[in-house]
């Protein structure tokens, strides 16, 4: 599984890059923040949202800790996407930097 920390996202985001960012917690969760410019898709809806999820560059999955996100790249290679990437220590972790 490719993995990416929170610190890498920021400092991709702060140099400009342009990062597709899916963020697949609850609606209650993603009221509390999110990272500027992600995608929410919860995690029960990814299957009936596939057309929105790039199906072979690179998608940043988000989550609470990188749990759910974990599961949901797991999910989405089983149906054939590629260049997933995990982001470790998910949103408690990104919300201290």
């Amino acid at each position: 599984m490719h993995t990416i920390t929170p610190q890498e996202v920021k400092q991709r985001l702060e140099n400009g890059e342009q990062l597709t960012i899916i963020d697949v917690r609850e609606p209650e969760e993603v009221a509390l923040g999110m990272i500027p410019g992600a995608k929410h898709i919860p995690l029960m809806e990814i299957p009936q949202r596939l057309d929105e999820i790039p199906q072979h560059s690179e998608t940043i999955l988000v989550c609470r800790s990188g749990n759910r996100s974990g599961r949901a790249l797991e999910y989405l290679e089983a149906q054939g996407f590629t260049g997933l990437v995990n982001m470790t220590g998910g949103m408690l972790e990104w919300e201290q930097l």
